[in-house]
């Protein structure tokens, strides 16, 4: 299993490259996109933060004293706007409530604990908590999504009925234990299923074309 997860990786990173993965200029910018990118593209993302940026509240001081309708109006390009304002109030108040709004704070704790703290946060669930880990605060956790369990039941890596932490433990216990790696791997099977694996799967020239593939899995 090993070698494969290994064999998949470097046929996608031959084919497409390294992907730049996660975009943004801070690390609080980096938390703000993988809540916004819950049910939306990165597109959409992209122009709200832009409103934030533009409106100069990019800042967790600043979205913890500011008005939560004037935050869904700023971040309205990236869909369900009312949902994800709140979802971002929530997370800038539960990190004044317990951390003194630093993100520093969160540097000190451990992986585990950081991740419960993070899934207490209402509106944040395991691959936007993952996400967070990830890219924000480079901890060895890999990111599973849609993309990643289709994917992976296709090529023979899971059953159907695999659950988010296992399809994870596949990941993180059949990887050489870096964060770069989680990182691009993650980014690459994103690319992969918006580009080939799709729900109706476009076969023909994908890069993972000779490996077993079974298409009645239902994803």
């Amino acid at each position: 299993m090993i070698e494969k997860l290994i064999e998949v990786y470097e046929l996608l990173f031959e084919r497409f490259g390294p992907q730049h993965w996660w975009p943004g200029e801070s690390q609080f910018e980096i938390i703000v996109g993988a809540i916004l990118t819950q049910n939306t593209n990165w597109a959409n993302v992209e122009k709200a933060i832009a409103n934030l940026k533009a409106a100069e509240h990019l800042d967790a001081e600043k979205l913890h004293r500011m008005d939560i309708a004037a935050l869904g109006e700023l971040i309205r390009p990236a869909g369900y706007y009312r949902v994800k304002a709140k979802r971002l109030n929530n997370f800038v108040n539960w990190l004044f409530d317990n951390y003194e709004g630093r993100l520093g704070r969160l540097e000190e704790l451990g992986t585990e604990q950081l991740r419960a703290d993070l899934l207490s946060v209402k509106g944040i669930g395991p691959e936007t908590a993952d996400s967070i880990l990830l890219y924000a605060f480079d901890r060895l956790v890999f990111v599973v999504d849609a993309y990643t369990a289709r994917i992976a039941v296709r090529h023979g890596l899971i059953g159907e009925d695999t659950g988010y932490e296992q399809l994870q433990e596949l990941f993180e216990s059949g990887l050489p234990q870096d964060a770069e790696l989680f990182n691009e791997y993650h980014a690459l099977l994103v690319r992969l299923g918006k580009e080939f694996c799709r729900p109706q799967a476009k076969c023909e020239r994908c890069p993972l074309e000779l490996l077993p593939h079974n298409l009645e899995a239902g994803y």
